[in-house]
């Protein structure tokens, strides 16, 4: 078993070990995770505890029940884009692909909304950190996203405040200026019309459909450490994936 901080619940050392082996790719998406009865007996712990780190997975979208069946690893693809830009912050030290460059239309504090308050877990100050951006390439923009963090990470990252590009991406800046670590992320979408500074922004149509993207980046202790809402033209994306049919 690995070296892990005893501080952690014994159910989340369980989950966060399962789920380096998923980012790992020691078990890939399709594979069956161990059962509770296996977790009890390997981790020596009660059902209950193997059961709540089965959960903690599940609720990361790392893993799916399956009725009568087991716990199985999902595919990790709807959201590419959020992981090859931390994927390529981290092997290369820059965030962008040749071609691509972002403009940073604003940055500071500001008072955050609602669905930016419960997601950060802001509770006596609702100010925020923002930074928000359109990416473009060749093509025209790709998507335009604010990122949002929680005021202890403003203070210990001043650059976020500045309307100017990070090069290796806010997220890592982020963790190099904390000592926090982004561990995982769950994404939610949705589709609507654009704004009309969203639809000005990304040179559509007022009305267009956009896609919405809500990404919370959780540390290695399952805190919120990053919120990042991203609106997509409907020309720049797609979902596809690949899947048996028994």
């Amino acid at each position: 078993m690995p070296q892990i901080e005893e501080a952690q619940p014994k159910y989340l050392q369980i989950a966060h070990y399962i789920r380096d082996q998923i980012l790992r790719g020691d078990l890939r998406p399709g594979d069956e995770v161990p059962s509770e009865r296996q977790l009890a007996a390997n981790w020596k712990v009660s059902r209950p505890t193997a059961a709540r780190s089965l959960e903690a997975l599940s609720h990361q979208g790392l893993v799916e029940k399956r009725q009568g069946s087991g716990t199985y690893v999902r595919s990790l693809e709807v959201n590419r884009r959020a992981r090859e830009l931390y994927g390529r912050a981290r092997q290369t030290g820059k965030i962008y692909t040749p071609g691509e460059y972002a403009v940073i239309t604003s940055a500071g504090w500001m008072e955050a909304p609602d669905h930016v308050v419960e997601a950060l877990g802001l509770v006596k100050d609702l100010r925020a950190v923002h930074r928000r951006r359109v990416t473009n390439n060749q093509d025209g923009p790709i998507t335009l996203s604010t990122s949002w963090f929680a005021p202890d990470v403003g203070h210990r990252a001043p650059k976020l405040l500045e309307p100017e590009r990070i090069q290796e991406g806010t997220l890592m800046y982020v963790e190099n200026m904390t000592g926090r670590q982004g561990s995982y992320a769950e994404d939610r979408m949705c589709a609507r019309s654009a704004t009309e500074e969203e639809a000005a922004d990304l040179q559509l149509q007022a009305g267009s459909a956009v896609l919405i993207v809500h990404h919370v980046v959780f540390d290695l202790q399952d805190r919120p450490l990053e919120f990042a809402e991203a609106t997509y033209p409907p020309h720049r994306w797609a979902f596809e994936q690949g899947y048996p049919l028994t």
